[in-house]
């Protein structure tokens, strides 16, 4: 209620109209207004059923009410029976305050809960573990580094954790890059895998001190751990990780799988015989998708258990030692399956055009908890068997829509058969005619998916443009075939397939052919680079975080590994195929505006692609505006950032595609 009496105030009589169902403003809301609104969306996550099925905790991340924009995003943990009842909040701290917690799990037992909290240790996260009520909380030792993927052992009486002692930036290779200064290349975190005994508090390092592990988990005894590892940097070698063992009483790893392709998720079967693994080409850390692949615990001998199936998996639950749910990508969507090894079969158990976020299930697959959203609900969790699922949570009940009905596109290009979202202007009147923004999602490996909060859906809808998200090849969701397709082929079978869903976009709905805008981040910001040198067709493009030259690329950004399996070779051995698909090689048939929008230390890709990009306009007398956000990664996190970047892209696109009001 808090979030709708806000929203009344800010829009008005408007608001009114548009919380009881109805779809048109009398005045756009700011954009200040539209983030208020998608902040007050509360993100759900790390779902975790009891043993018994009886109770599910998860993780929820927002800001504090009433002061959306002025607040750090807090994580706060929840246990609530489904049988019905109030949620409890689970904390380390007081009631009345909010710390950062996350990653709630029941014990083997069902007995306890662990979770991460920092609310006794501002900024340094400690293990603690609450009864499994969520009550009398205790800490279990002293941490004093990056923790992540807390875990039960089989037993109970151990917790695994991943951990970077005395590490010198957030993880990962979206946040925030060191600044390099000094002797470059001395200092690197690893990741290692540590198991902490649960009644002493005892903790020991399983990994050796050289290895970035990335993801775990425990065999069905107790005795090994299933891991995904790479030597050296973490951020930069997850292209080229193994599948290891490692021995728990000795410490010791050996390798079972090493793939020309990337790995995630390895767990184990309830007979300890094998480990389950996803794999295919990806582009990032966090975005999977790829086949099933089943690895012989001992041999190591490999074999995809979803060869030519139509789907990309995303993660994986083992029922028992005969078959797996999947949460996999189809086209536009995800969908929950159930996957019988021995014959083969797969059998749709949720079939919504939805977004599925984390999910858990009891060993035999008969209750499972999921975190469920789409363009018409916000997130909440679901649980109860396969069959009959029923939303157990009510945290987004005051989430505002603001943005018209999505409209799932199919149309065929060189031989796929694509999808994309059409999304309507909030203010839509069947007797206009709209301008419409492109927006190419990032990746490449990927999929737009449907969202509830996506702040540049949002942002243009509100104001009165169709978006349209196409899902080319080299997207998941349709195999690994679909998503190889664009190896070595960037700008090429890909742009042809989202400039035929922008014609198809075009016959769907009353749009302006003349009033079309590009935009992207990441792969989406090298494609609205790419499309500024091959159409004139936009008129105007927005670039975040884009690529101009994959060959200067190759030696500035610290992840270079990922192209590899893109390119086939490095940019030293195969300079050409990189110079092909770089939009510097036919800079000088740009013409159309293009806005560019950086992080300052983004790892990804650095800023001087967006320097050299900017040049070049400058250069040829396109009109063209550089903006660098200051201690920025790859992904602005600054709430101040993201409001300017929406507040930019839309000015950009309104100079440009509403020069006079001729609807």
């Amino acid at each position: 209620m808090k979030l709708k009496r806000l929203l009344l105030a800010a829009f008005g009589f408007a608001a009114v109209i548009l919380l009881s169902g109805g779809t048109a403003l009398s005045a756009a809301p700011t954009m200040r207004e539209v983030l208020t609104a998608l902040y007050g969306v509360h993100d759900l996550g790390a779902v975790d059923l009891s043993p018994t099925g009886e109770a599910v905790v998860w993780q929820e991340s927002f800001h504090s009410a009433g002061h959306l924009l002025d607040s750090p995003r807090m994580n706060a943990l929840y246990l609530q029976r489904l049988a019905g009842g109030a949620p409890v909040r689970i904390t380390a701290g007081t009631p009345a305050a909010f710390s950062d917690e996350e990653d709630p799990v029941w014990s083997p037992d069902g007995r306890a809960i662990a979770f991460l909290s920092d609310a006794r240790s501002k900024g340094r996260p400690q293990l603690c573990v609450a009864r499994a009520d969520g009550r009398r909380v205790r800490q279990i030792g002293r941490l004093n580094g990056n923790v992540a993927r807390l875990t039960w052992s089989p037993d109970g009486k151990t917790l695994a954790v991943l951990y970077i002692a005395a590490a010198h930036r957030k993880t990962g290779a979206l946040a925030p890059g060191a600044r390099d200064v000094g002797v470059i290349g001395m200092i690197v975190d690893e990741q290692r895998l540590a198991a902490i005994d649960v009644a002493s508090g005892a903790m020991r390092l399983l990994t050796p001190a050289d290895t970035y592990v990335y993801e775990y988990g425990w065999s069905p005894d107790g005795r090994a751990i299933a891991v995904t590892y790479a030597k050296g940097n973490g951020d930069n070698n997850w292209w080229v990780a193994r599948l290891a063992r490692v021995d728990v009483a000795t410490a010791t790893m050996r390798d079972l799988f090493a793939p020309p392709f990337q790995l995630n998720d390895p767990q184990w079967s309830p007979d300890g015989t094998r480990i389950a693994a996803i794999g295919g080409i990806m582009s990032d850390f966090g975005s999977t998708g790829g086949d099933l692949y089943l690895v012989d615990a001992n041999t190591g001998q490999a074999h995809d258990a979803t060869p030519d199936a139509p789907i990309s998996v995303q993660s994986l639950h083992w029922n028992d030692a005969s078959s797996l749910y999947l949460v996999t990508h189809v086209p536009g969507a995800m969908h929950l399956l159930r996957l019988d090894i021995a014959s083969g079969r797969i059998a749709t158990l949720t079939d919504r055009d939805e977004s599925i976020g984390s999910w858990s299930s009891i060993r035999d697959g008969s209750m499972i908890a999921l975190v469920r959203s789409s363009f018409d609900d916000p997130p909440e969790v679901w649980a109860g068997s396969p069959s009959s699922l029923r939303r157990i949570s009510n945290r987004n009940a005051g989430a505002v829509r603001l943005y018209g009905k999505a409209v799932s596109l199919r149309w065929t290009s060189g031989g796929f058969s694509d999808q994309g979202w059409l999304i309507y202007p909030l203010d839509y009147n069947a007797g206009r005619t709209y301008p419409m923004v492109t927006i190419v999602h990032g990746g490449p490996s990927a999929q737009s998916l449907p969202s509830f909060a996506n702040r540049n859906v949002s942002g243009l809808s509100s104001q009165g443009y169709f978006v349209f998200m196409p899902n080319p090849r080299g997207s998941f969701g349709q195999g690994e075939a679909f998503t190889r397709a664009n190896i070595k082929d960037f700008g090429y079978g890909d742009w042809r397939d989202d400039s035929a869903g922008v014609d198809a976009a075009i016959k769907a709905a009353p749009i302006d052919a003349n009033r079309l805008g590009l935009m992207g981040w990441s792969y989406g910001g090298y494609m609205a680079m790419w499309g500024e040198t091959q159409t004139a067709r936009f008129k105007a493009i927005v670039a975040g975080a884009g690529i101009v030259n994959w060959q200067s690329y190759y030696g500035q950004n610290k992840i270079d590994q990922w192209m590899i399996p893109f390119f086939g070779a490095s940019v030293y051995q195969d300079p050409a195929v990189y110079a092909k698909s770089s939009p510097i090689t036919f800079i000088e048939q740009s013409k159309t505006p293009v806005l560019i929008l950086q992080g300052e230390r983004d790892e990804e890709v650095p800023a001087p692609q967006a320097f050299e990009f900017w040049h070049a306009m400058k250069t040829l007398g396109v009109p063209t505006k550089l903006i660098v956000y200051a201690d920025e990664g790859h992904g602005p996190q600054q709430i101040s950032n993201q409001i300017d970047i929406l507040e930019q892209t839309l000015e950009w696109f309104n100079r440009y595609l509403l020069p006079s009001n001729h609807d």
